[in-house]
């Protein structure tokens, strides 16, 4: 994978309602104040190795007419 991975579009991504430390990796199990992903760098040197993207959730046109995605 080219870069550094973007926790955004990773699964194990979560925001918290912490002001303090407002980003979160399930997989790593830590809240930071920045970008997961950059923590992982700063902390080892690696890019993180536990990045899955998530599955892509964009409604097809058919999908609106049955309610959308509350369907």
């Amino acid at each position: 994978m080219p870069g550094r991975p973007r926790c955004i579009k990773c699964v194990h991504y979560f925001v918290t309602h912490d002001p303090a430390q407002p980003f979160g990796c399930w997989a790593m199990g830590f809240k930071s104040k920045q970008n997961p992903a950059t923590m992982v760098f700063a902390s080892s040197g690696l890019e993180c190795q536990l990045f899955k993207p998530k599955k892509n959730n964009i409604l097809k046109e058919s999908d609106t007419s049955k309610g959308g995605i509350f369907a």
